[in-house]
């Protein structure tokens, strides 16, 4: 008999903080992995110091590696806008900038699309008032942070929640999502 190989495919976004970001995908069935890191800029291998100081153009993001047959891109995408303010073009919650900003980066046509639909969905029958500022952008080199960052939630599982909780991410998930 032969053997199906497994297709996996790579899913990039942008929603603040990357620790935050982590948890929510990385223990979801057809979830590969998730790295914490930066993505959108301009610099070769950017440093979290570089990143934070607003010159490289690049934002905290996270790559996911999925297997689609098992965890849908459109499930991906919902997931990722209750994770996030959608409407605050200035950074998420507590953490300000522009590497704070939320993105979706496309890997193909296909991915473009769905994003594009998913944001025009959540415009149209979402909880928020406001416009969806989220940009789809195409996808650009990625870049790991440094292994402190990596998997943050549970290697600084106190730390990570009272950051959660004290940056405004969780009351406002729970407003907006949690009903």
């Amino acid at each position: 008999m032969e053997e199906k190989k497994e297709r996996y495919e790579l899913a990039t976004f942008a929603g603040g903080c990357f620790w935050c970001m982590v948890k929510p995908f990385d223990e979801m069935p057809g979830i590969i992995e998730v790295i914490s890191g930066y993505t959108g800029g301009r610099t070769e291998n950017p440093t979290y110091q570089e990143v934070c100081s607003e010159t490289t153009g690049h934002y905290e993001a996270v790559q996911i590696t999925f297997n689609p047959a098992v965890f849908p891109y459109e499930k991906l995408l919902r997931l990722y806008w209750q994770q996030i303010d959608p409407t605050d073009a200035g950074g998420q919650f507590y953490d300000r900038g522009s590497s704070y900003q939320t993105a979706i980066f496309y890997h193909n046509e296909e991915q473009k699309e769905q994003a594009a639909a998913s944001k025009r969905d959540l415009q149209e029958n979402g909880p928020f008032n406001k416009p969806i500022v989220t940009e789809i952008l195409p996808a650009k080199p990625f870049y790991p942070a440094e292994e402190y960052h990596q998997q943050y939630y549970k290697k600084n599982p106190e730390h990570y929640r009272r950051y959660r909780i004290g940056s405004g991410r969780a009351a406002f998930i729970e407003e907006h999502w949690d009903k």
